[in-house]
């Protein structure tokens, strides 16, 4: 076996179902799940027709970089998303099944053994799995009340920049919902030049924002502005599934660094990982429609509205920048979660399960992690049940 297999840590909803075994919440409470970021809102319908449409196409094997027609259209989004002169469709964006499984693959494609992997902390364990996998180290930067809950990338000494092979980030978000700015990015692309390592952006959540007028940044878009169009060390994640409401669609792409890319689309050809043609018809058809996204931000900002105003007073709580998570401050977080569900009956995840102990802390175990996905009824009487437990 894999040597490497053995320092992966059990997956956060492991740990978190452990911590609720033997508990017996109120039968006269239904159930609120508030752990798991799976949207609940339906997916478009003119989505499922165009998958319906194209089922004959699966008689066909799909080819790894994908239809040329699909890599036109999102080269067409992230341009007009990120404001781009120019994204070359043939050499600088390939389609994936889901951000995930990218994520996971692409650290396995672009670091060296012995190498450190630099993420967030806390973060999405993808990262820290997809580094132990590579034969690398993780390095994890601390997200905090102090820094807005962003990377502290001032508190990384130099020698772990020298030995930085890539640098996952989460923008916006997950759990926090935090944003880096367009001179953050601008910065973070000065040291990947310096140190000579690559930066791997995730932006899944990029679409899930609230004014509608000042849309989060994204890391293309920092390099536009400095004038890099061949995206050099830069490379982004972006998928269906929150923008869409699409998860089980399995889509999404990688776009930037040509170069890259094509050691990464040559790593693909192995790993048998290409999308079939009729969810790529269907992502196609996603990509192109922007106002189910819009429709979909509406419903979130309704939600996160109601809920904040019965959670004011009684939780150390504040709207996140963007995504669809809440991220309070509750003192010992597998005590308020294992506590929540026995009184309330409403599952949310204990923050130190998507953290680990770096600078003789670990920066998520006073927080939970709730995800605003279920109905707007079930998210107000969530919320008014948490009041009530807090009070």
């Amino acid at each position: 076996m894999n040597p490497n297999l053995q320092q992966l840590q059990p997956y956060p909803f492991a740990k978190l179902a452990k911590l609720k075994d033997g508990l017996q919440p109120p039968e006269s409470l239904e159930h609120i799940a508030l752990s798991i970021g799976e949207p609940k809102h339906t997916p478009p319908a003119f989505v499922r027709d165009e998958l319906i449409e194209n089922l004959d196409k699966l008689a066909a094997y799909p080819v790894t970089r994908g239809l040329e027609a699909l890599r036109e259209t999102i080269a067409q989004w992230l341009q007009t998303r990120f404001k781009l002169q120019t994204i070359d469709a043939e050499r600088e964006v390939i389609p994936v099944n889901g951000t995930r499984e990218a994520l996971f693959a692409f650290a396995q494609a672009v670091v060296s053994p012995g190498a450190k992997v630099l993420m967030p902390n806390p973060f999405y364990q993808i990262y820290e799995g997809a580094a132990f996998l590579a034969g690398a180290t993780p390095h994890f930067i601390n997200c905090s009340v102090e820094t807005g809950f962003k990377p502290d990338f001032a508190a990384v000494p130099e020698s772990v920049w020298q030995q930085c092979d890539l640098l996952y980030l989460c923008t916006p978000g997950n759990p926090t919902g935090a944003l880096l700015d367009i001179d953050d990015l601008k910065h973070l692309i000065a040291l990947a030049d310096r140190h000579d390592f690559t930066i791997a952006s995730d932006e899944c959540y990029s679409e899930l924002y609230f004014d509608e007028d000042n849309p989060p940044v994204g890391l293309l878009q920092a390099c536009a502005e400095l004038g890099r169009d061949d995206y050099r060390r830069c490379v982004v994640f972006h998928s269906l599934s929150k923008r869409s409401n699409l998860p089980g669609l399995r889509s999404g792409f990688v776009a930037g660094d040509g170069d890259i890319l094509e050691k990464f689309l040559l790593y693909r050809t192995y790993h048998g990982c290409a999308m079939p043609v009729p969810t790529q018809f269907a992502s196609m058809a996603a990509w192109q429609d922007e106002q189910h996204v819009k429709e979909n931000r509406a419903l979130y900002r309704q939600k996160f509205d109601a809920v904040l105003e019965i959670l004011d007073g009684c939780l150390e709580v504040e709207k996140p920048q963007a995504s669809f998570y809440l991220w309070p401050r509750v003192g010992d977080g597998e005590t308020f979660a294992r506590e929540l569900f026995r009184q309330q009956h409403i599952t949310v995840l204990p923050g130190a399960y998507l953290a680990r102990e770096s600078e003789g802390v670990n920066p998520g175990s006073t927080y939970v992690r709730m995800a605003l996905v279920a109905t707007l009824d079930e998210c107000i009487e969530a919320a008014k049940r948490i009041r009530r437990f807090c009070q």
